[in-house]
Protein backbone atom coordinates (compact mmCIF):
# COMPACT_ATOMS: atom_id res chain seq x y z
CA UNK A 1 0.00 0.00 0.00
CA UNK A 2 3.06 2.30 0.03
CA UNK A 3 3.08 5.28 -2.09
CA UNK A 4 5.53 8.06 -2.42
CA UNK A 5 4.49 11.43 -1.01
CA UNK A 6 4.01 14.14 -3.65
CA UNK A 7 4.37 17.36 -1.33
CA UNK A 8 3.59 20.37 -2.17
CA UNK A 9 3.53 19.94 -6.09
CA UNK A 10 0.79 17.22 -5.47
CA UNK A 11 -2.24 18.11 -7.15
CA UNK A 12 -1.00 21.03 -9.65
CA UNK A 13 -3.53 24.18 -10.46
CA UNK A 14 -4.25 23.19 -14.12
CA UNK A 15 -2.56 26.27 -16.54
CA UNK A 16 -1.76 23.45 -19.43
CA UNK A 17 1.63 22.92 -18.34
CA UNK A 18 2.64 20.90 -15.02
CA UNK A 19 6.42 22.54 -14.97
CA UNK A 20 5.12 25.94 -14.61
CA UNK A 21 2.61 25.38 -12.47
CA UNK A 22 5.05 23.41 -10.16
CA UNK A 23 7.67 26.60 -10.64
CA UNK A 24 4.56 29.37 -9.92
CA UNK A 25 3.27 27.11 -6.81
CA UNK A 26 7.15 26.58 -5.37
CA UNK A 27 7.29 30.48 -6.26
CA UNK A 28 4.35 31.50 -4.10
CA UNK A 29 4.87 29.41 -1.25
CA UNK A 30 8.09 30.99 -0.62
CA UNK A 31 6.58 34.16 -0.65
CA UNK A 32 5.40 32.85 2.64
CA UNK A 33 9.04 32.55 4.30
CA UNK A 34 9.43 28.30 3.64
CA UNK A 35 12.37 27.20 2.47
CA UNK A 36 13.35 25.00 -0.68
CA UNK A 37 14.23 22.34 1.96
CA UNK A 38 10.68 22.76 3.98
CA UNK A 39 9.01 22.58 0.58
CA UNK A 40 10.66 19.13 -0.38
CA UNK A 41 8.83 17.68 2.57
CA UNK A 42 5.94 15.82 2.81
CA UNK A 43 2.37 17.94 3.41
CA UNK A 44 0.12 17.33 6.13
CA UNK A 45 -3.24 19.32 6.32
CA UNK A 46 -4.54 20.60 9.41
CA UNK A 47 -8.11 21.82 9.51
CA UNK A 48 -8.52 25.03 11.41
CA UNK A 49 -12.41 24.66 12.99
CA UNK A 50 -11.40 27.86 15.03
CA UNK A 51 -14.16 30.68 15.22
CA UNK A 52 -15.45 33.63 17.43
CA UNK A 53 -18.69 31.84 17.07
CA UNK A 54 -17.71 28.45 18.36
CA UNK A 55 -16.87 28.11 21.79
CA UNK A 56 -16.14 24.36 21.75
CA UNK A 57 -13.12 25.57 19.14
CA UNK A 58 -11.34 27.91 21.44
CA UNK A 59 -8.87 25.58 22.08
CA UNK A 60 -7.83 24.78 18.72
CA UNK A 61 -5.31 27.09 17.94
CA UNK A 62 -3.63 25.18 20.74
CA UNK A 63 -4.16 22.16 19.33
CA UNK A 64 -3.02 23.17 16.23
CA UNK A 65 0.31 24.49 17.10
CA UNK A 66 1.29 21.17 18.41
CA UNK A 67 0.19 19.07 16.19
CA UNK A 68 2.43 20.91 13.73
CA UNK A 69 5.68 20.56 16.64
CA UNK A 70 4.68 16.21 15.97
CA UNK A 71 4.87 16.64 11.76
CA UNK A 72 7.62 18.74 12.20
CA UNK A 73 9.82 16.32 14.40
CA UNK A 74 8.98 13.47 12.51
CA UNK A 75 9.92 15.25 9.27
CA UNK A 76 7.03 16.42 7.56
CA UNK A 77 5.74 20.20 6.30
CA UNK A 78 2.32 20.95 8.14
CA UNK A 79 0.04 23.38 6.65
CA UNK A 80 -3.21 24.54 8.36
CA UNK A 81 -6.25 25.50 6.67
CA UNK A 82 -9.47 27.15 7.23
CA UNK A 83 -13.06 24.87 7.00
CA UNK A 84 -16.70 25.67 7.84
CA UNK A 85 -16.67 25.95 11.94
CA UNK A 86 -20.19 24.73 13.54
CA UNK A 87 -20.89 25.81 16.25
CA UNK A 88 -23.87 24.17 17.83
CA UNK A 89 -25.72 27.23 19.63
CA UNK A 90 -25.00 29.81 17.56
CA UNK A 91 -26.48 28.64 13.93
CA UNK A 92 -29.82 29.33 12.81
CA UNK A 93 -31.96 26.90 12.72
CA UNK A 94 -29.77 24.57 13.54
CA UNK A 95 -26.46 22.95 13.16
CA UNK A 96 -27.61 19.89 11.63
CA UNK A 97 -28.46 21.68 8.68
CA UNK A 98 -25.21 22.98 7.68
CA UNK A 99 -23.02 19.46 8.64
CA UNK A 100 -23.34 18.62 5.06
CA UNK A 101 -21.97 21.79 4.36
CA UNK A 102 -19.04 21.53 6.65
CA UNK A 103 -18.46 17.88 4.92
CA UNK A 104 -18.50 18.91 1.47
CA UNK A 105 -16.29 21.79 2.38
CA UNK A 106 -14.01 19.07 3.95
CA UNK A 107 -13.71 16.58 1.00
CA UNK A 108 -13.04 19.89 -1.86
CA UNK A 109 -10.55 20.97 0.53
CA UNK A 110 -8.57 18.00 1.38
CA UNK A 111 -8.85 16.58 -2.45
CA UNK A 112 -7.97 20.31 -4.17
CA UNK A 113 -5.27 20.89 -1.89
CA UNK A 114 -1.49 19.10 -2.04
CA UNK A 115 -1.26 17.75 0.87
CA UNK A 116 -0.30 13.93 1.84
CA UNK A 117 -2.57 13.48 4.69
CA UNK A 118 -4.61 15.22 6.97
CA UNK A 119 -5.39 16.07 10.84
CA UNK A 120 -8.63 16.41 11.78
CA UNK A 121 -9.41 18.51 14.53
CA UNK A 122 -13.21 18.53 15.44
CA UNK A 123 -15.36 18.68 18.69
CA UNK A 124 -18.40 20.52 18.70
CA UNK A 125 -20.71 17.69 17.94
CA UNK A 126 -21.79 17.70 14.25
CA UNK A 127 -17.99 19.29 13.83
CA UNK A 128 -16.58 15.91 14.11
CA UNK A 129 -19.02 13.51 11.85
CA UNK A 130 -18.74 16.18 9.06
CA UNK A 131 -14.79 15.90 9.40
CA UNK A 132 -14.62 12.01 8.86
CA UNK A 133 -17.59 11.91 6.25
CA UNK A 134 -15.94 14.34 3.95
CA UNK A 135 -12.33 12.85 4.24
CA UNK A 136 -13.63 9.58 3.50
CA UNK A 137 -14.64 10.91 0.43
CA UNK A 138 -11.52 12.79 -0.10
CA UNK A 139 -10.14 8.96 0.33
CA UNK A 140 -6.60 10.49 1.70
CA UNK A 141 -4.94 9.24 4.57
CA UNK A 142 -6.53 11.09 7.78
CA UNK A 143 -6.62 11.13 11.51
CA UNK A 144 -9.19 12.48 13.87
CA UNK A 145 -7.83 14.63 17.12
CA UNK A 146 -10.47 15.66 19.52
CA UNK A 147 -10.84 19.34 21.16
CA UNK A 148 -12.25 17.49 24.48
CA UNK A 149 -14.72 18.17 26.93
CA UNK A 150 -14.90 20.65 28.79
CA UNK A 151 -14.72 20.71 32.87
CA UNK A 152 -17.29 20.71 35.38
CA UNK A 153 -17.86 24.21 37.63
CA UNK A 154 -20.07 24.90 40.64
CA UNK A 155 -23.33 26.48 41.81
CA UNK A 156 -23.94 27.10 45.31
CA UNK A 157 -21.48 23.69 45.89
CA UNK A 158 -23.33 22.00 43.66
CA UNK A 159 -21.35 20.58 40.55
CA UNK A 160 -22.54 21.72 37.01
CA UNK A 161 -21.75 20.92 33.74
CA UNK A 162 -23.03 21.76 30.06
CA UNK A 163 -25.83 20.84 28.92
CA UNK A 164 -27.62 18.34 31.45
CA UNK A 165 -27.52 20.88 34.05
CA UNK A 166 -28.94 23.47 31.76
CA UNK A 167 -32.00 21.05 30.92
CA UNK A 168 -32.14 20.15 34.87
CA UNK A 169 -31.89 23.65 36.02
CA UNK A 170 -34.34 24.97 33.04
CA UNK A 171 -37.22 22.53 33.99
CA UNK A 172 -37.23 23.96 37.26
CA UNK A 173 -37.25 27.63 36.54
CA UNK A 174 -40.17 26.84 34.19
CA UNK A 175 -41.94 25.00 36.95
CA UNK A 176 -41.29 28.35 39.33
CA UNK A 177 -39.14 26.18 41.67
CA UNK A 178 -35.99 28.79 41.06
CA UNK A 179 -36.04 32.61 40.16
CA UNK A 180 -34.71 35.08 37.91
CA UNK A 181 -32.02 35.67 39.98
CA UNK A 182 -31.45 32.14 40.87
CA UNK A 183 -31.48 31.45 37.01
CA UNK A 184 -28.88 34.07 35.82
CA UNK A 185 -26.44 32.80 38.55
CA UNK A 186 -26.66 29.10 36.96
CA UNK A 187 -25.69 30.50 33.81
CA UNK A 188 -22.85 31.97 34.94
CA UNK A 189 -21.44 28.74 36.19
CA UNK A 190 -22.70 25.89 32.97
CA UNK A 191 -20.19 26.28 30.54
CA UNK A 192 -17.16 27.72 32.15
CA UNK A 193 -13.36 26.10 29.89
CA UNK A 194 -13.22 25.31 26.80
CA UNK A 195 -14.30 22.36 24.95
CA UNK A 196 -17.53 20.61 24.14
CA UNK A 197 -20.33 19.45 26.81
CA UNK A 198 -19.23 17.90 29.89
CA UNK A 199 -21.73 14.89 29.87
CA UNK A 200 -22.42 12.38 27.07
CA UNK A 201 -23.66 13.91 24.87
CA UNK A 202 -23.55 14.19 21.03
CA UNK A 203 -19.59 15.45 20.90
CA UNK A 204 -18.74 12.63 23.83
CA UNK A 205 -20.28 9.85 22.55
CA UNK A 206 -18.36 10.77 18.96
CA UNK A 207 -15.28 11.14 20.10
CA UNK A 208 -15.87 7.63 22.09
CA UNK A 209 -17.00 5.80 19.08
CA UNK A 210 -14.72 7.44 16.39
CA UNK A 211 -11.45 6.06 18.65
CA UNK A 212 -13.33 2.53 19.09
CA UNK A 213 -13.41 3.03 14.87
CA UNK A 214 -10.16 3.40 15.02
CA UNK A 215 -9.88 7.00 13.54
CA UNK A 216 -7.61 8.78 16.51
CA UNK A 217 -5.23 7.41 18.85
CA UNK A 218 -5.69 5.31 21.46
CA UNK A 219 -6.32 6.96 24.76
CA UNK A 220 -7.21 10.69 23.29
CA UNK A 221 -10.88 10.74 23.39
CA UNK A 222 -11.75 11.83 27.01
CA UNK A 223 -9.33 13.97 27.55
CA UNK A 224 -10.30 17.32 29.00
CA UNK A 225 -9.88 19.92 26.25
CA UNK A 226 -8.08 22.27 28.81
CA UNK A 227 -5.56 19.27 30.65
CA UNK A 228 -1.94 19.21 29.56
CA UNK A 229 -2.51 15.58 27.57
CA UNK A 230 -4.70 17.09 25.37
CA UNK A 231 -1.81 18.89 23.65
CA UNK A 232 0.48 16.01 24.09
CA UNK A 233 -2.03 14.13 22.19
CA UNK A 234 -2.34 16.43 19.56
CA UNK A 235 1.80 16.66 19.19
CA UNK A 236 1.65 13.03 19.19
CA UNK A 237 -1.11 13.00 16.31
CA UNK A 238 1.27 15.14 14.26
CA UNK A 239 4.09 12.31 14.82
CA UNK A 240 1.42 9.61 14.04
CA UNK A 241 0.27 11.33 10.90
CA UNK A 242 3.57 11.26 8.85
CA UNK A 243 3.16 6.99 9.41
CA UNK A 244 0.44 7.05 7.55
CA UNK A 245 1.65 9.17 4.62
CA UNK A 246 3.78 6.08 3.99
CA UNK A 247 1.37 3.90 4.43
CA UNK A 248 -1.21 5.41 2.48
CA UNK A 249 -3.95 3.84 4.98
CA UNK A 250 -7.32 5.93 4.65
CA UNK A 251 -10.35 5.78 6.44
CA UNK A 252 -11.65 3.99 3.53
CA UNK A 253 -8.89 1.25 4.32
CA UNK A 254 -9.70 1.37 8.15
CA UNK A 255 -13.14 1.43 8.86
CA UNK A 256 -15.23 -1.78 7.66
CA UNK A 257 -18.60 -3.41 8.97
CA UNK A 258 -16.89 -4.47 12.09
CA UNK A 259 -15.39 -1.09 12.62
CA UNK A 260 -19.44 0.51 12.18
CA UNK A 261 -20.65 -2.18 14.76
CA UNK A 262 -18.15 -2.11 17.39
CA UNK A 263 -19.00 2.18 17.76
CA UNK A 264 -22.59 0.83 17.31
CA UNK A 265 -22.27 -1.45 20.13
CA UNK A 266 -20.08 1.13 21.78
CA UNK A 267 -23.01 3.83 21.37
CA UNK A 268 -24.85 1.35 23.64
CA UNK A 269 -22.53 0.72 26.63
CA UNK A 270 -22.60 4.39 26.75
CA UNK A 271 -26.08 5.09 26.34
CA UNK A 272 -24.28 7.51 24.20
CA UNK A 273 -26.59 10.29 22.28
CA UNK A 274 -29.49 9.44 19.64
CA UNK A 275 -27.46 11.87 17.64
CA UNK A 276 -25.10 9.68 17.19
CA UNK A 277 -27.00 6.74 15.34
CA UNK A 278 -28.11 9.74 12.60
CA UNK A 279 -23.98 10.80 12.36
CA UNK A 280 -22.86 7.07 12.16
CA UNK A 281 -25.47 5.95 9.65
CA UNK A 282 -23.99 9.16 7.63
CA UNK A 283 -20.26 7.59 8.23
CA UNK A 284 -21.26 4.30 7.01
CA UNK A 285 -23.11 5.84 4.03
CA UNK A 286 -20.04 7.30 2.83
CA UNK A 287 -18.11 4.25 3.05
CA UNK A 288 -20.88 1.84 1.31
CA UNK A 289 -21.54 0.43 4.53
CA UNK A 290 -24.64 0.52 7.12
CA UNK A 291 -26.59 1.36 10.14
CA UNK A 292 -29.50 -1.61 10.60
CA UNK A 293 -32.08 -0.21 12.80
CA UNK A 294 -32.74 -4.11 13.37
CA UNK A 295 -29.47 -4.57 14.12
CA UNK A 296 -29.57 -2.02 16.70
CA UNK A 297 -32.03 -3.75 18.37
CA UNK A 298 -30.83 -7.21 18.57
CA UNK A 299 -27.38 -5.73 19.92
CA UNK A 300 -29.00 -3.33 21.99
CA UNK A 301 -30.71 -6.30 23.62
CA UNK A 302 -27.06 -8.11 23.99
CA UNK A 303 -25.24 -4.77 25.50
CA UNK A 304 -24.93 -3.70 29.32
CA UNK A 305 -24.59 0.42 29.76
CA UNK A 306 -21.41 0.42 31.16
CA UNK A 307 -21.10 3.78 31.82
CA UNK A 308 -22.18 6.06 34.65
CA UNK A 309 -22.68 9.56 33.06
CA UNK A 310 -25.29 12.22 32.71
CA UNK A 311 -27.84 12.41 31.35
CA UNK A 312 -28.69 8.46 32.54
CA UNK A 313 -26.09 8.53 35.44
CA UNK A 314 -24.25 10.90 37.85
CA UNK A 315 -21.00 11.62 36.52
CA UNK A 316 -19.08 14.00 33.76
CA UNK A 317 -16.31 13.67 31.04
CA UNK A 318 -13.43 14.36 32.84
CA UNK A 319 -14.58 11.60 35.55
CA UNK A 320 -15.24 8.52 32.65
CA UNK A 321 -11.01 10.08 31.68
CA UNK A 322 -9.85 9.56 35.07
CA UNK A 323 -11.61 6.43 35.34
CA UNK A 324 -9.89 4.49 32.81
CA UNK A 325 -11.52 6.31 29.68
CA UNK A 326 -11.69 4.12 26.38
CA UNK A 327 -9.16 2.41 26.87
CA UNK A 328 -10.94 0.91 30.24
CA UNK A 329 -14.82 0.48 28.55
CA UNK A 330 -12.71 -1.71 25.79
CA UNK A 331 -11.24 -3.70 28.66
CA UNK A 332 -14.63 -4.50 30.12
CA UNK A 333 -16.46 -4.35 26.63
CA UNK A 334 -14.11 -6.37 24.47
CA UNK A 335 -15.12 -9.56 24.35
CA UNK A 336 -18.81 -7.81 22.83
CA UNK A 337 -16.17 -6.72 20.05
CA UNK A 338 -14.74 -7.35 17.08
CA UNK A 339 -11.09 -7.01 18.51
CA UNK A 340 -9.66 -8.10 15.06
CA UNK A 341 -10.77 -4.76 13.33
CA UNK A 342 -7.93 -2.48 11.79
CA UNK A 343 -7.31 1.21 13.34
CA UNK A 344 -5.76 3.85 11.96
CA UNK A 345 -1.79 3.03 13.49
CA UNK A 346 -1.88 0.16 11.62
CA UNK A 347 -2.83 -2.16 15.43
CA UNK A 348 -5.50 -4.10 15.66
CA UNK A 349 -8.12 -2.64 18.10
CA UNK A 350 -7.63 -5.54 19.92
CA UNK A 351 -3.71 -4.44 20.11
CA UNK A 352 -4.59 -1.62 21.75
CA UNK A 353 -6.81 -2.58 24.42
CA UNK A 354 -5.50 -2.25 28.07
CA UNK A 355 -3.77 -5.33 30.09
CA UNK A 356 -6.14 -7.17 32.17
CA UNK A 357 -4.77 -5.55 35.23
CA UNK A 358 -5.02 -2.17 34.41
CA UNK A 359 -6.90 0.15 36.71
CA UNK A 360 -10.71 1.42 36.58
CA UNK A 361 -13.07 2.72 38.52
CA UNK A 362 -16.16 0.41 38.84
CA UNK A 363 -18.12 3.11 39.98
CA UNK A 364 -17.77 5.17 36.60
CA UNK A 365 -17.08 2.45 34.37
CA UNK A 366 -18.84 -0.66 35.56
CA UNK A 367 -17.99 -4.41 35.48
CA UNK A 368 -19.94 -6.45 32.93
CA UNK A 369 -21.57 -8.26 35.76
CA UNK A 370 -22.44 -5.24 37.34
CA UNK A 371 -23.98 -2.28 34.50
CA UNK A 372 -26.19 0.48 34.94
CA UNK A 373 -28.65 -1.20 32.88
CA UNK A 374 -28.76 -4.66 31.58
CA UNK A 375 -29.52 -3.90 28.17
CA UNK A 376 -28.31 -1.18 26.03
CA UNK A 377 -29.06 2.33 26.08
CA UNK A 378 -31.11 2.92 22.63
CA UNK A 379 -33.76 1.00 20.89
CA UNK A 380 -35.78 1.43 17.49
CA UNK A 381 -39.32 1.28 17.23
CA UNK A 382 -41.25 0.61 14.48
CA UNK A 383 -45.05 0.75 13.16
CA UNK A 384 -47.83 2.43 11.23
CA UNK A 385 -47.05 5.66 13.08
CA UNK A 386 -43.13 5.00 12.29
CA UNK A 387 -42.95 2.81 9.24
CA UNK A 388 -38.55 3.19 8.71
CA UNK A 389 -38.03 3.34 12.52
CA UNK A 390 -37.60 5.84 15.26
CA UNK A 391 -35.53 5.91 18.36
CA UNK A 392 -35.68 5.68 22.05
CA UNK A 393 -33.00 7.04 24.11
CA UNK A 394 -34.49 4.01 26.68
CA UNK A 395 -31.74 4.84 29.25
CA UNK A 396 -32.61 8.38 30.08
CA UNK A 397 -36.57 7.89 30.13
CA UNK A 398 -39.04 7.09 32.50
CA UNK A 399 -39.78 3.01 32.16
CA UNK A 400 -43.33 3.87 33.53
CA UNK A 401 -44.11 5.08 29.86
CA UNK A 402 -42.82 2.38 28.05
CA UNK A 403 -46.15 0.52 27.90
CA UNK A 404 -48.85 3.25 27.00
CA UNK A 405 -51.85 4.38 25.24
CA UNK A 406 -52.20 7.74 25.81
CA UNK A 407 -54.37 10.91 23.53
CA UNK A 408 -52.27 12.82 20.86
CA UNK A 409 -51.45 16.38 21.69
CA UNK A 410 -50.20 17.76 18.31
CA UNK A 411 -48.43 20.53 17.28
CA UNK A 412 -47.49 21.42 13.74
CA UNK A 413 -43.84 22.80 13.04
CA UNK A 414 -42.11 24.98 15.98
CA UNK A 415 -43.91 28.10 15.66
CA UNK A 416 -46.75 26.23 16.79
CA UNK A 417 -45.14 24.54 19.21
CA UNK A 418 -43.55 28.12 20.19
CA UNK A 419 -46.79 29.59 20.74
CA UNK A 420 -49.48 26.95 22.48
CA UNK A 421 -47.02 24.97 24.74
CA UNK A 422 -47.51 27.60 27.75
CA UNK A 423 -51.50 28.56 26.88
CA UNK A 424 -53.31 27.95 30.23
CA UNK A 425 -55.98 27.22 27.79
CA UNK A 426 -54.21 24.43 26.51
CA UNK A 427 -56.20 20.88 26.55
CA UNK A 428 -53.41 18.93 27.73
CA UNK A 429 -52.98 16.43 31.02
CA UNK A 430 -49.88 14.42 32.19
CA UNK A 431 -51.26 11.39 30.64
CA UNK A 432 -51.52 12.66 27.07
CA UNK A 433 -48.73 12.24 24.09
CA UNK A 434 -47.20 15.29 23.20
CA UNK A 435 -46.87 14.89 19.13
CA UNK A 436 -44.56 17.49 17.01
CA UNK A 437 -44.99 17.14 13.37
CA UNK A 438 -42.75 19.20 10.53
CA UNK A 439 -39.40 19.25 11.84
CA UNK A 440 -37.24 16.73 10.29
CA UNK A 441 -34.65 17.21 8.25
CA UNK A 442 -37.00 18.46 4.97
CA UNK A 443 -39.19 20.94 7.16
CA UNK A 444 -36.29 22.51 8.52
CA UNK A 445 -33.33 20.96 8.82
CA UNK A 446 -34.16 18.85 11.60
CA UNK A 447 -33.30 20.76 14.78
CA UNK A 448 -32.85 19.73 18.60
CA UNK A 449 -36.64 20.22 19.07
CA UNK A 450 -37.51 16.81 19.83
CA UNK A 451 -37.19 17.55 23.38
CA UNK A 452 -40.90 18.86 23.95
CA UNK A 453 -40.90 21.52 26.87
CA UNK A 454 -43.56 20.31 29.68
CA UNK A 455 -46.91 22.65 29.14
CA UNK A 456 -46.06 24.97 31.58
CA UNK A 457 -49.44 24.17 33.90
CA UNK A 458 -48.61 20.98 33.81
CA UNK A 459 -45.01 21.68 35.12
CA UNK A 460 -45.83 23.75 37.58
CA UNK A 461 -47.80 21.11 39.03
CA UNK A 462 -44.81 19.13 39.06
CA UNK A 463 -44.88 16.84 36.20
CA UNK A 464 -41.47 16.39 35.24
CA UNK A 465 -42.02 14.01 32.20
CA UNK A 466 -44.16 13.08 29.04
CA UNK A 467 -44.33 10.96 26.51
CA UNK A 468 -43.17 13.23 23.83
CA UNK A 469 -42.96 12.07 20.06
CA UNK A 470 -41.49 13.70 16.96
CA UNK A 471 -39.40 13.70 13.61
CA UNK A 472 -36.94 16.07 14.94
CA UNK A 473 -33.91 15.38 17.09
CA UNK A 474 -32.67 16.14 20.72
CA UNK A 475 -29.30 17.65 22.19
CA UNK A 476 -27.39 14.41 23.12
CA UNK A 477 -27.19 15.81 26.68
CA UNK A 478 -31.22 15.59 27.26
CA UNK A 479 -33.52 13.46 29.35
CA UNK A 480 -37.17 12.35 29.45
CA UNK A 481 -39.22 9.77 27.55
CA UNK A 482 -39.08 11.50 24.31
CA UNK A 483 -39.27 9.30 20.70
CA UNK A 484 -37.11 10.87 18.16
CA UNK A 485 -36.16 10.67 14.41
CA UNK A 486 -39.65 9.47 13.33
CA UNK A 487 -39.35 8.15 9.87
CA UNK A 488 -40.52 9.01 7.31
CA UNK A 489 -40.60 13.21 8.65
CA UNK A 490 -44.05 14.68 7.91
CA UNK A 491 -43.12 16.36 5.47
CA UNK A 492 -41.60 14.07 3.03
CA UNK A 493 -45.25 12.55 3.80
CA UNK A 494 -44.99 10.12 6.92
CA UNK A 495 -47.81 9.24 8.97
CA UNK A 496 -47.20 11.52 11.47
CA UNK A 497 -48.63 14.38 9.33
CA UNK A 498 -51.66 12.84 9.92
CA UNK A 499 -52.39 12.56 13.26
CA UNK A 500 -55.04 14.92 15.07
CA UNK A 501 -54.79 16.07 18.46
CA UNK A 502 -57.56 13.40 20.13
CA UNK A 503 -55.90 10.80 18.19
CA UNK A 504 -54.72 7.55 20.44
CA UNK A 505 -51.04 6.60 20.01
CA UNK A 506 -49.86 3.33 21.41
CA UNK A 507 -46.22 2.76 22.20
CA UNK A 508 -44.59 -0.64 23.41
CA UNK A 509 -41.19 -0.77 24.09
CA UNK A 510 -40.48 -4.39 24.91
CA UNK A 511 -42.03 -5.02 21.19
CA UNK A 512 -40.78 -2.40 19.50
CA UNK A 513 -43.52 -0.71 18.40
CA UNK A 514 -45.19 2.84 17.74
CA UNK A 515 -48.85 2.75 16.41
CA UNK A 516 -51.34 5.20 15.46
CA UNK A 517 -54.81 3.81 16.36
CA UNK A 518 -56.68 5.24 13.94
CA UNK A 519 -58.88 3.46 11.31
CA UNK A 520 -57.20 3.56 7.51
CA UNK A 521 -60.40 4.67 6.20
CA UNK A 522 -60.53 7.62 8.16
CA UNK A 523 -56.23 8.45 7.58
CA UNK A 524 -57.36 7.98 3.55
CA UNK A 525 -59.59 11.17 4.33
CA UNK A 526 -57.69 13.63 5.87
CA UNK A 527 -55.39 16.15 3.98
CA UNK A 528 -51.61 16.22 5.80
CA UNK A 529 -50.75 18.73 7.72
CA UNK A 530 -49.06 21.90 5.73
CA UNK A 531 -45.13 21.12 5.78
CA UNK A 532 -43.49 24.71 5.61
CA UNK A 533 -42.57 26.28 2.50
CA UNK A 534 -39.56 24.31 1.34
CA UNK A 535 -36.18 26.78 0.69
CA UNK A 536 -35.08 27.21 -2.88
CA UNK A 537 -31.81 29.15 -2.86
CA UNK A 538 -28.10 28.48 -2.07
CA UNK A 539 -27.20 25.60 0.36
CA UNK A 540 -30.74 25.44 2.23
CA UNK A 541 -31.97 24.50 -1.43
CA UNK A 542 -29.88 22.00 -2.41
CA UNK A 543 -30.19 20.63 1.24
CA UNK A 544 -33.88 20.35 1.16
CA UNK A 545 -33.85 18.68 -2.47
CA UNK A 546 -31.63 16.00 -1.71
CA UNK A 547 -31.19 15.30 2.08
CA UNK A 548 -32.25 11.24 3.54
CA UNK A 549 -34.37 10.39 5.90
CA UNK A 550 -32.67 9.94 9.77
CA UNK A 551 -32.04 6.24 9.11
CA UNK A 552 -30.07 6.76 6.22
CA UNK A 553 -28.10 9.57 7.97
CA UNK A 554 -29.70 12.54 7.05
CA UNK A 555 -26.68 12.92 4.22
CA UNK A 556 -27.27 14.33 0.82
CA UNK A 557 -28.29 11.58 -1.41
CA UNK A 558 -25.30 12.51 -4.33
CA UNK A 559 -23.18 11.98 -1.69
CA UNK A 560 -22.97 8.49 -0.64
CA UNK A 561 -21.32 5.82 -1.89
CA UNK A 562 -22.33 2.36 -3.65
CA UNK A 563 -22.67 -0.56 -1.21
CA UNK A 564 -19.65 -2.30 -0.74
Amino acid sequence: MDRPAKGITGGLTNYGDQRFAAFLRRSFAQSMGYSRTMLEKPVIGITWTASGFNNCHRGVPELVDAVKRGVLAAGGLPLDFPVTSLGEVFLNPTSMMFRNLMAMDVEEMVRAQPMDAVVLIGGCDKTLPALVMGAASADKPAIVLATGPMMTSRYQGERLGACTDCRRFWGRYRGGEIDDKQIDAVEQSLATTAGTCAVMGTASSMAIMLEVMGLMLPGTAAIPAVHADRLRAAEATGTAVMELVQSGRTIKDVVTQASIDNALRTLLAISGSTNAIIHLAAIAGRLGLKVDLDVLNTVSDATPVLVDLKPTGEAYMEDFFYAGGVGGLLRRLGPLLDLDALTVTGDRLGDLTPPGDTWIDDKIIRPTDAPIRETGGLVALFGSLAPKGAILKRAAANEALFEKTGRAVVFNGLQDLADRIDDPDLDVNEDDILVLANAGPKACGMPEAGYLPIPAKLAKKGVRDMLRISDARMSGTAYGTIVLHVSPEAAAGGPLALVRSGDLICISVKDRRLELLVDQAELDRRTPTPAPEPQTRGWMGLYNRHVTQAEEGCDLDFLMAEPR
